[in-house]
């Protein structure tokens, strides 16, 4: 089926979903505005995340703004609620592109709600910008597709690279893992990577299964990896899995020499603050931290200005996971508008494709699929958190980035039963 066609499908399947979705368009409306156009889950199942991601691109918007805008021109944002639901993207964008003309588009958050919209984008041989997705342009090789992902090319053998790494570093070092990953595509993705590091780094997998993804009790897994004794245990979860993991091992008193990994939801902070002081010792990851080294310029004033939102609007009260790489993806576009003074989607793909873009997300290059050219992905492990207050988790000496080295803010306590629990 050629794009035409898809986007003729798309378009006629999520056209009824249009009637319940009202306009989204925020500010006033000034004389001829460049436009830009999205969606985001602002109800549904990703609703916490994209009203955090709207709140730190309103910002951008406002910030903008307060710089004479683009091209001289002031920059309006226009977006819809996709609520959650791939099947209402491809008509929004449909919408967005034919109805409200809009200028310029940016993706939604995550995956799954991006892929929706690239025959349409394509379709009008439209610039996206995503963030917060992996391997959307793997399929459709799209030339002015670029993500604000910071998983690099490669992303499944990155969430276990640095997880890896560290444990390799340990004398005497530690022989065998096992790898438990829910049965679903990102979870498996990410135990076919650690596979894959666990084979180059010298590891030899002692257990090595997932897990229904409606797995509600953990206490028989984590038993059966207990019973199996690897030094090392290597989880790929999701949110809710992550809590009931962590809970389990506690629980059972199970401590291997080293445990965390690809575990979804560690570094949401409700979630951080259900678990406590538990995640101590525990390997995870993060986007963002307030360490020396990830001070990247305009960052603290961003995170500033969004935690007075979020107090005033019941958002994440931190927003470190979601607010600098949502900043960051339009922050990115209207920088490749301003150097190339046009709107011409072919200008502004080549300046994305061949510029190091300064974002408050750190410096970025894009590589050939619109990928990052290199990954800067943060192994963390959670050190000496003694309560389940929110100062616990703004305290950059309680969640130590471990890797890349050249981010380092601490050193990993190794074995995991040394971290006070």
């Amino acid at each position: 089926m050629g794009i035409a066609a898809k986007v003729g499908r798309y378009a006629a399947a999520g056209l009824a979903a249009l009637v319940a979705l009202g306009s989204g368009a925020d500010g006033a409306r000034a004389a001829e505005p460049i436009k830009i156009g999205f969606s985001m889950p602002l109800t549904g199942g990703s609703a916490n995340t994209g009203k955090v991601a709207l709140a730190a691109m309103k910002i951008w918007e406002e910030d903008t703004n307060a710089k004479s805008g683009l091209l001289g021109r002031p920059v309006q944002l226009v977006y819809y609620d996709d609520q959650s639901m791939p099947s209402n993207v491809p008509a929004i964008y449909t919408k967005l592109l034919d109805v409200d003309k809009v200028d310029l588009v940016v993706g939604p958050y995550s995956t799954v709600l991006t892929a929706p919209a690239m025959p349409v984008v394509m379709a009008h041989d439209m610039v996206i910008v995503s963030f917060s997705t992996l391997n959307v342009n793997s399929r459709f090789h799209y030339s002015k597709y670029f993500a604000m992902t910071n998983t690099g090319p490669n992303p499944d053998p990155v969430f276990s690279h640095g997880f890896f790494a560290i444990a390799a570093q340990q004398s005497p070092k530690p022989q065998s893992v096992a790898i438990v990953a829910s049965d679903q595509e990102f979870a498996k993705g990410a135990a076919d990577g650690a596979r894959e590091n666990a084979k180059a780094a010298g590891f030899r997998v002692v257990y090595d299964k997932t897990y229904p993804p409606a797995t509600v009790d953990f206490s028989p897994i984590v038993r059966a990896v207990q019973a199996a004794d690897p030094d090392l245990f290597f989880i790929a979860s999701y949110p809710q899995d992550s809590v009931g993991l962590v809970r389990a091992m506690s629980e059972i008193g199970y401590t291997p020499k080293m445990a965390g990994g690809a575990m979804v939801g560690l570094n949401i902070v409700t979630i951080k603050m259900q678990l406590g002081p538990l995640l101590n010792g525990i390997v995870g990851y993060e986007n963002w931290l307030p360490a020396p080294k990830m001070m990247f310029p305009g960052v603290q004033d961003l995170l500033r200005k969004y935690q007075a939102v979020a107090q005033r609007e019941g958002l994440d009260p931190l927003g470190y996971n979601t607010v600098p790489p949502a900043y960051a993806y339009v922050q990115a576009l209207g920088e490749a508008v301003e150097a190339t003074k046009s709107l011409d989607q072919n200008k502004i793909a080549q300046y994305l494709h061949s510029a190091t873009l300064k974002t408050v997300w750190g410096d970025v290059k894009f590589g050939a699929d619109g990928e990052w050219a290199e990954p800067r992905f943060l192994t963390v492990q959670y050190q000496n958190i003694t309560g389940k207050t929110l100062d616990q988790f703004s305290d950059p000496r309680k969640i130590v980035i471990l890797d890349p080295p050249q981010y380092s803010s601490g050193k990993v306590i190794y074995p995991y039963a040394e971290a006070p629990k």
